[in-house]
């Protein structure tokens, strides 16, 4: 059995790997994900609404209901009237990329980390290379890409984004799974 220590170079390389591979489908890739977002109607109308309503970061749900409220006549009706969303607001300020890359990194190293400890979990020093790719990518495919699923299910993110993102988590998952093959023990 390979200890996780023993895997440190595959690790980091597929973190690494799935980085630039995120980059390229994020910075390179335009036409891949920038059709999936759209601009408010009236945006600085909606934004001055917010910002008059003193709206602070956060996760906001509209129309806002506690579990109990649900079945009231007045709730369904706003539920009918629509619009009917969620929206996540950010701090106010310039965008700043540096932070989150280096958040999306950290994440792509606890991928790789737990792709890691389940494969020297169920494979030994000297298992078929296919085998260690097969089961890294799937590990690394699951982690990356089911994660979008749920924002369709609950929250109406259009499942056209989800069964994109759900792509590039299998784009994520066979570079982690070849990285982890080829410097297999």
């Amino acid at each position: 059995m390979l200890s996780i220590a023993q895997l440190w170079l595959p690790t980091l390389l597929s973190a690494v790997g799935v980085f630039i591979a995120s980059s390229i489908l994020h910075m390179v890739l335009k036409f891949w994900h920038m059709p999936d977002y759209k601009a408010l109607p009236n945006e600085d109308v909606v934004r001055n609404a917010l910002r008059s309503a003193g709206a602070a970061p956060g996760l906001y749900v509209t129309p806002y209901c506690r579990m109990e409220d649900m079945k009231k006549p007045e709730m369904a009706e706003k539920y009918r009237q629509g619009p009917v969303g969620m929206l996540i607001l950010r701090r106010p300020g310039e965008m700043k990329m540096g932070p989150n890359l280096i958040q999306w990194f950290i994440f792509c190293l606890i991928v790789s980390v737990f792709c890691a400890y389940v494969a020297s979990s169920v494979m030994v020093a000297g298992t078929p290379l296919r085998q260690v790719f097969r089961v890294v990518a799937t590990i690394g495919f699951m982690a990356y890409a089911f994660a979008a699923i749920p924002m369709s299910i609950w929250w109406g993110q259009p499942w056209k984004v989800t069964i994109k993102d759900a792509i590039d988590g299998l784009i994520y998952g066979l570079v982690t799974g070849a990285l982890f093959a080829w410097l297999w023990a």
